[in-house]
């Protein structure tokens, strides 16, 4: 696995196809049709298991972006020990349906992700691999816990992970919604604007975290939304080494629409099911 897949989990993103004989799967049509050999879903680390959402009944809750289609432009700056890169990220969202994104760099399209509720499908154009995973096979690659729901809270600032009985701390002008469910803790921190600002999930066997920060809050269609974000990722490898991957995302443009929107995804030939 690459670090192109790291980038967009992070829901994070990465390259695109160079066939005559290709496939689009546009907003309507199911993003299974597409089948590939996937990568194995054996896990070789503890994996947190995913929080059930329900609503939450603390009235100090956070307020979450309303929306149908969202169409974005950004810069995403990625680091991971010594590696660093940059790129241009365009994203389309179907609010709980379907994101989709194009990584380019230098203007040259670098690869094209489709992240479905049960399934992520990745093309990277430079060297020609396709990726057809389950969200357990992703979290495996990651060492946290990662599902659809997650991924595009990343892009809007929505709260991931709602739950009953939750404890609601006051500190100063914010709220610290902490949150509990067995390995997994999480803190919510709620700016005055009752929109997330921070996200703190911890697995606490492996001390894996993940840190999501929000900035830019701006007006938006009369919403408020973060046009800055950063992803802080600090797991074991493989080797029992903790690596930190941060991930920072800056919207250029961002749209909220009604207006169905399509998802193209194209594949080389011999990838598709025969």
């Amino acid at each position: 696995m690459t670090r192109f897949v790291l980038l967009f989990v992070v829901f994070v993103f990465v390259q695109a196809c160079k066939s005559s004989s290709v496939v689009q799967v546009a907003q309507e049509k199911q993003v299974d049709t597409i089948r590939v050999v996937s990568v194995p879903d054996s896990v070789q680390q503890l994996i947190p298991e995913p929080i059930v959402a329900t609503e939450q009944d603390s009235k100090e809750s956070v307020e979450d972006l309303a929306f149908t289609y969202l169409k974005a432009k950004s810069r995403v700056a990625w680091k991971s020990g010594n590696n660093t890169d940059n790129y241009s990220v365009d994203i389309r969202v179907k609010k709980d349906s379907i994101i989709w994104v194009n990584i380019s760099q230098a203007g040259l399209t670098g690869a094209t992700g489709l992240f479905s509720k049960d399934r992520v499908q990745f093309y990277q154009k430079i060297s020609g691999e396709y990726y057809n995973l389950t969200y357990d096979s992703l979290s495996t690659v990651m060492g946290f816990r990662i599902d659809y729901r997650m991924l595009q809270s990343l892009i809007v600032g929505n709260q991931p992970f709602k739950k009953n009985n939750s404890r609601v701390i006051r500190e100063n002008e914010n709220i610290i919604i902490k949150q509990d469910s067995g390995r997994i803790k999480i803190d919510n921190m709620v700016g005055p604007n009752r929109k997330l600002k921070k996200l703190l999930v911890r697995d606490e066997p492996s001390s894996n975290k993940l840190t999501l920060d929000f900035e830019e809050f701006t007006n938006l269609n009369q919403v408020i939304f973060p046009f800055s974000s950063q992803i802080t990722l600090d797991v074991k490898n493989k080797e029992d080494k903790r690596v930190t991957t941060v991930i920072q995302i800056k919207y250029s443009k961002v749209e909220l629409l009604e207006t169905p929107l399509e998802f193209p995804f194209r594949l080389p030939a011999k990838f598709l099911k025969k």
